[in-house]
Formats: structure tokens, sequence, C-alpha cells
């Protein structure tokens, strides 16, 4: 059988149940009694085991079955949750990690056998907590399926209950040449698709007879709630033979033992005065009613396909980009319409329908944004775990805080800010958070609090890591930017503390007096300040020495389709970001001012910072001197600045197409876009100009 096509669902459904397994064991290292977690631990690993053996991924099977027998253990009382035992789980984890990544590289696990995480995991099992020896326990679990086989799974079927319905059932199959049989199925240790085996089973029996009860039910049957074995009562015209023979048919079926069913010595019997009288009908009707009956009291047999929980379809990245490029397209030939109307006269109706095309593509354009959009808990919940390996490798006590995890991002966005925000954290851990010693001379409590806090903001989301640490000591990155060069003494006389922890986003400035694999390595911040910027967002940083630190990013939610405002500066159209407008102003040319030679407006009592479009863009501006000036105020973070602009043109809903890397050096302009007429606006990046 060819598995390759189901690759990519072998690998998202593996990273799922990987990070299930993660939450599930820091659940389990502060809660070792909780069986819900036990239980969820042990049915993961059994998936990952069955999915990784289908594939034909015989490392990876190995070592979540053995996981998976320590779970069983630990799930029947013989074994007790130990910090040992939660090490050497995460190790496994770790190591499921790097088989997982072999495959999506080379559809290859590798060579790596694990053989020292496998004879961990062994060891664990050696010394359970029970009095009972570990080599006792062995031999105990060994002879079960052994006993089964050799027929004492023929005592089985005297243990299910008949109500009347079924007694009847039997009674009426038998006055037609039937027989009731009880099989009892052992399927093999090495089993690992228990529930499509049992399926295999079931079908192959109800092809000779009709199943009149299954123990366990069918639905724990087909959930694979059941050990080794299950019990079938059938009634059938073929033999017993028969109906063993088509049981062992199916593979990996151990043993199948079976005999014929004496109804009267059963405990369920009741004397023929007392059973049900059979309801009125020619006999021939009998089995056609005993066969309805079983369906009626019999389980629902099992089936391969399990009821979806969650109506979800797994569609790729790329279909969604060409479905976003197509809304795109459609949004440029609705304000190409909407151009051409405007320059010839229309009759009364074509008004009305780019009216109602307008709000049709307005409507598609979010229902696609919605489908792209992913919460960042898909990135973020790998970093609990970050922080507990940490917590251990630099000794010092720490808690990670997060909120906002279901916080919506663009998936594209979301692919890419995972390694920004490890950085930012494995920094607060490293570099923020003091030792226990330094921690208890400040009075703080001697565990370390790192925040990780995500929310909306207007057409932004905000990502904050913050700590309780030591924060940035300035003088000491001052000192450190002395020594290499990077400022002069006189230009560090005059330095605010802002603009010197902006110096710590320069490529491989670094100010860790040892280098470490946590952090301190020389690259990292102007790779977090580049990364986050080419996805047109920001970083700030706010530090207080001895509090703590915070450091704050702002992502678009969107980086395809925004809403502007288009204004006119020298003759040429822009656009800007409705996101980033606080307001519009006129303002008399008499109420601008110098302040260190800029030029600064004072509105609603906070002085701002005017910068004239028509000089950065070296074009030449069409308004007069005297005239008042219009003046767009934007917002980046907590500050605000006016953009000088020559007229405004009208709000526009605008595609953003990439200038690509020949022009990536002029930092203001963000991208373009296509105009209703054809022409191309370029747009302004409000965040750069600030």
């Amino acid at each position: 059988m060819d598995v390759s096509q189901y690759l990519d669902i072998f690998l998202d459904e593996t990273k799922e149940h990987l990070q299930s397994l993660s939450d599930q064991i820091m659940q389990l290292e502060s809660d070792s009694e909780d069986m819900n977690t036990i239980n969820e631990i042990f049915r993961a690993a059994h998936s990952l085991k069955g999915m990784a053996g289908t594939m034909g991924y015989k490392r990876m099977q190995n070592l979540t079955h053995d996981m998976e027998n320590v779970f069983s253990e630990v799930r029947n009382g013989n074994l007790k949750v130990q910090p040992a035992m939660i090490d050497v789980l995460f190790a496994c984890l770790d190591a499921l990690d790097e088989y997982t990544q072999n495959i999506q590289n080379t559809a290859d696990e590798g060579t790596n056998d694990n053989e020292p995480l496998i004879k961990r995991l062994n060891d664990l099992l050696q010394g359970g907590n029970d009095s009972a020896p570990a080599e006792q326990k062995k031999e105990t679990k060994a002879e079960a399926p052994a006993s089964s086989d050799s027929g004492s799974g023929a005592e089985k079927w005297n243990d299910i209950h008949l109500d009347d319905a079924q007694i009847h059932v039997i009674q009426e199959a038998r006055k037609q040449g039937m027989e009731c049989f009880g099989i009892n199925v052992v399927v093999q240790d090495s089993c690992l698709l228990k529930a499509a085996r049992a399926f295999l089973v079931f079908k192959a029996i109800e092809e000779k007879g009709e199943i009149i009860v299954s123990n366990p039910s069918a639905q724990d049957v087909e959930d694979e709630r059941f050990d080794k074995d299950f019990t079938l009562l059938v009634v059938s015209t073929s033999s017993l033979d028969d109906l063993i023979k088509a049981a062992q048919n199916v593979s990996e079926i151990a043993a199948v033992t079976g005999a014929v069913i004496d109804l009267e010595k059963t405990k369920d019997y009741k004397p023929k005065e007392e059973a049900p009288a059979a309801g009125p009908g020619p006999a021939s009707a009998a089995a056609p009613a005993a066969s309805a009956a079983a369906k009626n009291t019999a389980d629902k047999k099992p089936a391969e396909n399990k009821q979806v929980v969650k109506r979800t379809v797994r569609v790729d990245i790329e279909k969604l980009d060409v479905l976003m490029n197509l809304v795109s397209e459609l949004i440029i030939a609705k304000n190409s319409l909407v151009s051409a109307t405007g320059q010839v006269q229309a009759g009364a109706g074509v008004g009305e329908h780019i009216e109602y095309l307008e709000r049709v593509t307005t409507s598609l354009h979010e229902s696609v944004m919605k489908v792209r959009m992913v919460p960042i808990e898909s990135v973020v919940n790998k970093f609990p775990r970050m922080i507990r390996d940490l917590s251990k490798k630099l000794d010092k006590k720490m808690e990670l805080y997060m909120t906002g995890e279901g916080t919506e991002l663009d998936r594209t966005v979301v692919d890419e800010i995972g390694d920004p925000l490890m950085h930012l954290l494995r920094n607060s851990a490293d570099h923020g958070l003091e030792s226990a010693e330094v921690r208890a001379q400040r009075g703080k409590p001697p565990v370390g609090s790192i925040f990780l806090d995500a929310y909306q903001d207007g057409n932004n989301v905000v990502i904050e890591v913050r700590d309780d640490g030591n924060g940035i000591d300035t003088e000491a990155v001052k000192a450190k930017a002395l020594e290499r060069g990077v400022i002069t003494p006189d230009q560090a006389a005059v330095m605010t503390d802002k603009e010197i922890i902006d110096l710590l986003f320069l490529p491989s400035f670094s100010t860790a007096k040892q280098v470490t694999d946590v952090s301190g390595r020389g690259v990292g911040l102007d790779v977090v300040k580049s990364k986050i910027e080419s996805l047109s967002g920001e970083v700030e940083v706010k530090s207080q020495l001895g509090v703590g630190s915070t450091w704050t990013i702002r992502l678009p939610l969107t980086l395809a389709i925004i809403q502007s405002l288009m204004v006119n500066v020298g003759g040429e159209k822009y656009a800007i970001s409705l996101g980033s407008i606080q307001s519009l102003e006129s303002i008399a040319p008499s109420e601008v001012k110098l302040v260190q030679n800029k030029e600064v407006i004072y509105l609603r009592g906070a002085v701002l910072p005017l910068i004239r479009m028509d000089q950065v863009l070296d074009v030449k501006s069409i308004r007069g001197p005297e005239e008042e000036i219009t003046v767009v105020i934007v917002k980046k973070g907590d500050k605000m600045a006016g953009l000088v602009i020559d007229e405004l043109l009208g709000q526009l809903e605008i595609v953003i197409k990439p200038l690509g890397k020949y022009i990536k050096q002029c930092k203001f302009i963000s991208g373009a876009t296509i105009l209703g007429d054809g022409e191309v606006a370029l747009i302004l990046d409000t965040n750069a100009l600030i």
C-alpha cells in the first residue's frame, strides 16, 4: 500500500499529538495524580504509535510503544509519576519531534534508534513502585492472552447479560433452524489498529449471521476501549467452525474460540410462560424479525470513520493565497468600475449595481481574511515547555503566564512570528531574571515571572513579553557601545535612555559577559527587529532598572488588503493606512513653531513634530506658503506626528503589492497599489516616517 499520499495528514496530526503530549505532560508535572491527564497522554501515545506503524516508521513506532507501556502501568497504579519520569518523557518528545522533522524534510524518519531513551523507559518499567517485582508483573501480563488462547475465553460469553428482547430474538431464530453461538476473539499483542481489526471481524461474522450482543459494547470496541479481546453472541445457520474460520481469516488475530449457547442455562433466562410472547404473523417472518430486533438491540458495529466533532477542512495555504489574489484582482476591477463611472455619465441603475458589487467584494474579502486568520495559540503553546527547560538549565525558578492565546493573526504572520517571540522569551529568562540570591536581596519572590500577553488594538495585534527581572542597565549598554566604537563619548553624553536601549537592536551587539547557547550569542535582537519589520510591524522596549522590561511587538492583522486614505503630494498620489491615522487637521502657517530647529505644532495639549512630505519625497508642493496646511496625524505606539500633505483625495480599499528587493532601501515606502484608472500609487509607511 502506498502511504505517501497520506504524508501531509500524518505530519499535521503528529504535530497536534506532540503539542497535546507536551501540554499534558506539563500538566502532569504539576498534578501527578490527575487520571484524566494520564489517560489523555496514554491515548495520544497510542494514536502516535498506530499512525507511525501504519506509515511504516518503525523507530517512531517503537519509541511511542514504550511510552504507551509506561503509561499503561501508571494507569493501572503500578507506577507512580516521578520527576525523573517527566524528564524522560520530555526527552522522548524531543526525539519524536526530531523524527517528525526528518520525515517532513526527507519523508524518512532517519537512522537514530534512540536506544538510550528506550532503555530509560524500560528502566522506569523495571522500577515499579508496587510490591510485586517487575519480572513477576511481566509474567502475569504475558499469561493473560495465553490463557484466553487456551480456551478460558470460553467462559466469557456466559458473563453477558441478556434482556427479554435479546432472549426473544434467539428463541425466534432457533425456530427457523438457526443456532446461537458465543465467539471470543483475541487480537495479537503487536496489533496497532485494534479497532480496525475488530471492524473486519464484525464484518466477516455478519456475512454469516447476525450479531446480537458485543461485550465490550460496539462503541467501546470502535474507540479501542478494550484490552486484547472482545466477545460476540451470534445467531446463524452456519456452523461454529465456519464462524471461527471467518474471524481467524482477519490478520493480526491471535485466537478465536467459541461454543454453542445453551439458552436455558444462561443466568438471564426465564421460564417459557414468563418470556414475552411472539407477535402475530406467519412463522416465516421470524428470521427477518430476529434480524430487525438484533439491529435494534445490538450495538452498532464499529466503523472506521468516527463522527466528526469539529466541521473543519485542512486547506493548503498556497490555495488560500491564490484565492486571496483573486479577491485582490476583484477589488482592483471594482475600483476601475468606480473610477470609470465617475468619468462618464452613467445610467441610474449602474451606480446601484456598483454599490452592490462593492458590498459583495468587501464581504468576500472579509470572509477570505477570516479563513486565513488563525489563533497565535499554535505558536505560543510550545513556550511553557521551553521555559520549564530553561528553568532547569539556568538553575533559576521561573513561571510563564500567558493571556490572549486566542488572538487571531493572518496565517502568514503567525508562521513567521515564532522565532522572534522565542528569542525575546529566552532573553527574559537568561538576561532579564536575576539569580535567586539577587532576587532575595531585592525583596522579590524567589520565582521569577515572565508574561506573554496578546490582544487586538484596532487593525493591529499587540504582543507583549515582559518580566519582573533586572531590567536593562543603560550604563552597561553605553559602556559596551563606547568600547566597540559604536558611539562617540560626545554622543554618549547626550543620549537618552531610549536611544541607548535602541542600540541593542544593532547587528551583533550583545552585553552578555559569557556566551551561552541560551542567548547572548551576538545575534538575536537585530534579527528580531528585521523580522518584525519585514511583516510591516514594529518592536519597542521599555525598561526600568531593578524592576523589569517590557518588549512590545505591534503587527498588522493582514498583509494583503487594507483601508487607506489617498492623498496628493506634489501632484503624486500616495496611500496611508487608516489604521495608523488618528485625525485630520487644518493648521494655519502661524501655528507652526520651531523646537531645536525642528517644526512642531501644539495640538490638544501635546507637542507633535511635523514631517513635510514634499521634502521627504523630494517633490514640489502645489500649495503656496501662505495657505493653510493639511496635516494627517499618525500614531506609532505612544508616539504621534503630523504628515503635511497637499490634498486629501478620499478613502479607498487598496491591495498591497510588494515592491520587491530592488527598492528595499526606501524604508518609508511599504509597497504599492494599482488604482482604478490603472495608475500605480505608493503606500507610505508611517512607522518608518515617525
